[in-house]
């Protein structure tokens, strides 16, 4: 970025923050400000991101969520990306392209079965609409089941396939959505019905806290939804591309979705793209009007040769062989922190890299978050389960840089001993003058209506 001379850098990212807060986010900047992570993003390359004003330097073990799966700017893809644009530029949604066939013919490649079909978004919010659409179009039921604590985005239909706290806000309530816990097959058995179109999982739920399924679980909801006629729909937007050590997430379980859902991690987190994959005879429902959904931006031709390179990429042998010598390597080094802080760190939860630190509370999760930033390194715990630290790192990194980040979470754990208590005692003090404040708020009514 090119700066005007005798323009600090800090002022610069003072000004960024300041815009933030008065026509971005007004919450998030306040929510940084209290917690003392004002960070703004500013160079990144690899498995870094620096502060706007370079003061700050994180390793990303948070990846969002696999955007970041092959590091941040990575010069592959920049490359692949400078390229198409010699020749291509988003194209048109309703025309045959050259860019979004190869890419669709490469994806089917490497799915099992009949999973054939693609259609393109730039969201996994959007390709889990299209994924419930598809499911309510052709079965011609109404009944969408979901997992308790399961996330599939924030728009339209895959926020009705989530908990209610993130409809609430916005009033919305939509009709034939169901949820059940996560790996209760009984539960799930009990509210399938005759009017139940798809059954829509996350193969690992991350924001449930990297919760892994149990065994038999998956193969036991791909019969009930064969015998009961509704569509397995699997949600792979995280576990996607190489992420559990198998080029799909659902590969471990012996399982053949109806449809999956890719998102994130397909982008190469140089240009968005999304894919929602259904089986041949899905494909069907737009065979009268093949115009009945469109995504202009979905599919971007540029993109798509993005996407393309990362499939190459993540499906060759040595790059999950890498993944899983990583994964050996963080579980090695977490097995010895868990040794080390019993009382804090009490357990693990790992597919390859999909990883997930078992705190001792709900409030441990925050504070690791908080405390690894001190440290440098970049995590977020689970939403839905804030007793749960996410550990995602990028799948490109070093095996040499475990032991620099085992190293700098057992600091992370020490510092978060030390403020966890003093952190709850805060929060009772709070909770007691709130409840204070409440009786006496409850007394003054009383003597007003006497």
């Amino acid at each position: 970025m090119q700066l005007k001379r005798g323009f600090k850098t800090s002022e610069v990212k003072a000004k960024a923050i300041e815009d933030f807060r008065n026509h971005v986010s007004r919450g998030k900047v306040e929510f940084f400000r209290k917690y003392g992570m004002e960070f703004v993003m500013g160079a990144r390359d690899g498995c870094y991101l620096e502060d706007l004003d370079g003061g700050k330097r994180l390793f990303n073990l948070h990846c969002n969520g696999g955007v970041f799966n092959l590091g941040h700017r990575n010069q592959e893809l920049i490359q692949v990306l400078a390229e198409a644009f010699k020749q291509y530029d988003i194209g048109n949604s309703h025309l045959i392209s050259k860019g979004r066939a190869d890419l669709a013919s490469l994806l089917a490649e490497l799915m099992p079965a009949d999973l054939d079909y693609v259609i393109f978004g730039v969201s996994g919010g959007e390709a889990v609409d299209v994924a419930l659409k598809i499911a309510r179009g052709y079965t011609r039921r109404h009944k969408i089941i979901s997992a308790k604590g399961g996330y599939h985005g924030h728009t339209g239909l895959a926020v009705a396939a989530g908990d209610e706290k993130y409809r609430a806000p916005f009033a919305l309530s939509i009709p034939g959505f169901v949820q059940v816990p996560f790996g209760s097959v009984e539960a799930l058995e009990a509210e399938m019905d005759e009017d139940t179109a798809a059954v829509i999982l996350e193969t690992i739920p991350a924001t449930l806290g990297i919760v892994l399924p149990p065994e038999g679980y998956l193969k036991n909801v791909r019969r009930l939804c064969t015998e009961r006629g509704a569509l397995l729909i699997i949600d792979e937007v995280q576990t996607g591309f190489g992420r559990t050590g198998k080029l799909w997430g659902f590969e471990h379980f012996d399982i053949l979705p109806d449809i999956v859902v890719l998102g994130k991690g397909l982008s190469g987190g140089i240009y968005p793209i999304t894919a929602t994959v259904i089986r041949t005879p899905l494909e069907s429902l737009f065979h009268d009007d093949p115009f009945i959904h469109v995504s202009t931006f979905g599919g971007a031709e540029v993109g798509c040769l993005v996407a393309k390179r990362v499939l190459e990429i993540c499906s060759t042998p040595s790059f999950l062989d890498h993944v899983n010598e990583l994964a050996d390597a963080f579980k090695e080094g977490i097995l010895k922190l868990k040794e080390k802080h019993p009382n804090f760190l009490v357990g693990l939860r790992q597919l390859g890299l999909m990883m997930g630190l078992e705190l001792r509370d709900n409030l441990s999760g925050p504070v690791l978050s908080k405390t690894a930033y001190d440290h440098d390194l970049l995590m977020v715990y689970a939403n839905n389960d804030p007793s749960v630290c996410q550990l995602l790192p990028p799948l490109i990194m070093n095996l040499k840089d475990v032991d620099n980040v085992m190293g700098r979470l057992d600091k992370a754990i020490g510092s978060a001993k030390r403020l966890r208590p003093l952190l709850k005692i805060k929060r009772q003090v709070e909770d007691f003058v709130e409840k204070f404040k409440g009786t006496k708020r409850q007394g003054s009514r009383r003597d007003e209506s006497k």
